[in-house]
């Protein structure tokens, strides 16, 4: 397998990298700290600051480190980093439930303006279960199944514009799954759980694509091998997401026999 050369700039590289990662951490804990100061407000879960804490790291270990440095030259490696930069860190991220922390620390003016933008048909286009799929599995199909995954082990600009978007697919298809955050534009919980399903045959379908079609550049051994990761890691945190669902569907069925 080919791999990006970097000379002397890996460092550099590296920061720039991880730099949105480490603002997004100290911005949140800076947040819940704030928020938690305020009167009326109770104070901000513990576990919400291990929830960030653990998804931003997640995303830096695939960026940056043995696993990233690995993943230039082996596919199984590189596949770990899909799993934690693509699944992991959005799954751990969605459930701090950033948006609540943010509307929570800003002054009431500014929250009104912010929900306003969350009220928008951008953010309600790009929140729609089966546009958020397309992103997200169609983006991974492209990757493997087309020369894109060798070209981008040649360019560093196309590497990071490749990592962004597993990052930012990830997380818009998991927050239109689950529902931790306010969400303005809400869909059914079979919708969603539909949805779910073809996101979670499309990426097992792949996953056996990978196993017999090796990308351009990687041989039938590492194909094997990430194909088998892409399965059976994925499956995990499927299985974590779609219990979640599960229970918030069963929560709300019960409240609403509650009430009547």
């Amino acid at each position: 397998m080919t791999s990006i050369q970097i000379h002397g700039s890996s460092m550099l590289y590296e920061l720039i990298l991880i730099s949105p990662f480490m603002c997004i951490l100290v911005l949140y804990f800076v947040a819940a700290i704030v928020s938690s100061r305020k009167e009326r407000l109770k104070k901000w879960p513990l576990y919400r600051y291990g929830l960030w804490f653990l998804g931003v790291f997640s995303a830096v270990a695939a960026l940056v480190g043995p696993v990233a440095k690995q993943a230039h030259v082996d596919f199984t490696a590189h596949m770990l980093g899909h799993l934690l930069l693509g699944m992991l860190a959005p799954l751990l991220l969605a459930l701090a439930a950033p948006m609540t922390l943010v509307l929570r620390t800003l002054s009431v003016s500014s929250a009104r303006r912010v929900s306003s933008i969350l009220k928008s048909k951008f953010v309600r286009l790009i929140s729609h279960p089966i546009f958020a799929l397309f992103l997200n599995i169609g983006g991974l199909w492209f990757l493997y199944a087309t020369d894109l995954y060798a070209a981008m082990q040649q360019s560093l600009i196309l590497h990071w514009i490749v990592h962004l978007h597993v990052f930012l697919a990830g997380y818009l298809f998991t927050v239109s799954i689950i529902y931790i955050d306010p969400t303005p534009h809400q869909y059914p919980f079979i919708y969603r759980g539909i949805v779910f399903l073809l996101a979670f045959a499309g990426h097992g379908i792949l996953s056996k694509y990978i196993y017999a079609h090796p990308p351009v550049g990687v041989t039938v051994a590492d194909a094997e091998a990430g194909g088998m990761l892409m399965y059976y890691g994925g499956d995990i945190i499927d299985a974590t997401l779609i219990c979640i669902l599960f229970y918030q569907w069963f929560r709300a069925t019960r409240s609403h026999r509650f009430a009547n």
